[in-house]
């Protein structure tokens, strides 16, 4: 078994793999850091949990839309973008990611006045 070290988000994470598999494992590794930089705007300081949820719904939307038979809008290609829905979606992304940012602000001053 392989052992391949992707990045997503300038993070690192240790991924085994079958043997073989190690171009395949790095060209999704890509995927997934390009969504993840195009919703955080190439800023590192988004709880990992919340980026995996939000990369997963992109995702997810897309798969969606490709069983529907439509093509799936595609950040930074230039390919079958939608821009009303790319910008709903951007909207509705940068609405919760203020909100994150905000109650980890609260939190961290409540963590400090302890």
């Amino acid at each position: 078994m392989a052992q391949v070290t992707i990045t997503i988000n300038s993070r690192e994470y240790a991924v085994a793999c079958e043997d073989g598999q190690e171009a395949r494992i790095y060209q999704l590794a890509d995927i997934l850091d390009e969504k993840a930089r195009a919703l955080t705007g190439g800023s590192q300081q988004v709880n990992e949990n919340m980026l995996l949820a939000m990369v997963g719904l992109v995702l997810a939307d897309e798969l969606s839309e490709l069983k529907k038979g439509k093509k799936p809008f595609e950040s930074n290609t230039g390919q079958n973008i939608d821009d009303t829905r790319l910008l709903d979606l951007d909207e509705a992304i940068s609405k919760k990611l203020k909100s994150l940012d905000e109650k980890l602000n609260l939190l961290a001053n409540e963590l400090n006045l302890l």
